[in-house]
């Protein structure tokens, strides 16, 4: 029974992290049309770190179950469902100054 368990629990530890970074890429494919610059960073490219150009500043970028659904966190309080992907990238265009 334990040997099951675990194998269930690292079987969905593999989906989150592919539904995690699925969402990450798609706010990245929305960054980036904006002209800011993204990169996968932390443990499994767990997080995303965009940069303006010319901005002195980034923000990090998560994505997380929350409910039934998941949404993105960024520094400032942001948070957003995952569906709002291009307003979120106005959003974060508007953290670091940079025009959207």
């Amino acid at each position: 029974m334990l040997r099951r368990l675990i194998r269930v629990s690292v079987v969905e530890g593999r989906e989150i992290a592919e539904v995690r970074r699925r969402h990450l890429a798609a706010l990245a494919g929305e960054l980036h049309a904006r002209g800011l610059t993204c990169r996968f960073a932390g443990p499994g490219e767990s997080v995303l770190s965009v940069h303006g150009a010319g901005a002195d500043r980034q923000v990090m970028v998560v994505a997380t179950p929350v409910g039934t659904g998941w949404s993105y966190l960024w520094p400032g309080g942001g948070m957003a469902d995952v569906t709002t992907a291009p307003d979120v990238a106005v959003s974060i265009c508007i953290a670091l100054g940079v025009r959207p």
